[in-house]
């Protein structure tokens, strides 16, 4: 099985589950070339998940850092029990919470800005912007649990199953935080329609 995987110019490479696997036992044995191939394989991914779980711009570079100095370390401890991927975002998501409660977190999140808006036209851009700006504070308002949900699901595809196994919780868990952050979502977007 082939999994598509987003390289950081922003293409695709494909990369089998067993070749992550293999990827990672070589880790394991402290090939520097290995941890590399990987770093670079997991960088864009861990990056959009961090900064959707923190919404702290500032914590990305250190946590994903710091994920990855965990997988270095802790590569022998994988059991192929799950997924290369899911061992490693379940580490992104436990640096993530750890970096958010020794800032005594929750902060007010910084504004995401998006520099790369499509432009038909300055009124789509304008309503295409401000759109995104209300669906970015929308997710502010939820908590790291909440927002860990919607990234793994929406954004990387994962099912409950597997996000329960990243974010080391009961499956039926997911499946709450995921109804509680639909709900706040829905009704954070639709007040700030009102408020228009």
């Amino acid at each position: 099985m082939r999994q598509e995987r987003a390289d950081s110019a922003g293409g695709k490479e494909n990369v089998s589950v067993d070749e992550e696997a293999a990827l990672l036992s070589r880790v394991a044995a402290e090939e520097k070339d290995a941890f590399e191939a990987l770093y670079r394989l997991y960088n864009p991914r861990l990056r959009r998940f961090v900064y959707g779980v923190t919404k702290q711009l500032a914590l990305v570079e250190e946590i994903l850092d710091d994920t990855m100095m965990v997988v270095w370390r802790k590569a022998y401890t994988f059991n192929h029990s799950s997924k290369v991927s899911t061992w490693i975002l379940a580490i992104a998501y436990r640096q993530s919470l750890k970096a958010l409660r020794r800032l005594g977190q929750l902060q007010q999140t910084e504004q995401y800005e998006q520099e790369d808006l499509p432009a038909p036209g300055p009124d789509d851009a304008l309503e295409q912007l401000e759109m995104h700006k209300q669906l970015e504070q929308a997710l502010g308002r939820l908590s790291p649990e909440q927002r860990a949900v919607m990234e793994l699901t929406y954004y990387f595809g994962y099912a409950c199953r597997e996000i329960a196994e990243i974010m080391d919780c009961p499956v039926d868990t997911v499946k709450t935080r995921m109804f509680y952050a639909r709900r706040k979502l829905r009704s954070s977007l639709a007040a700030q329609r009102e408020a228009i």
